[in-house]
């Protein structure tokens, strides 16, 4: 959820909405970009991983 907010937060600078925005974009995108990867890192990937490692492990 937190990292949803601040998504949802960082989207108007994303598209280049308002005043200064154009200075702005750049870390609004590199911000959202590493959230979203990091989320995708730790919900899908790292799961896998433990799993496959513990069966490797008992067998």
């Amino acid at each position: 959820m937190t990292t949803l907010c601040t998504l949802f937060g960082l989207l108007p600078l994303a598209l280049g909405l308002g005043s200064g925005a154009e200075l702005q974009k750049p870390l609004a995108l590199a911000v959202i970009g590493g959230l979203s990867l990091s989320t995708f890192i730790t919900l899908l990937v790292m799961p896998v991983l433990y799993s496959l490692l513990e069966r490797s492990g008992s067998s």
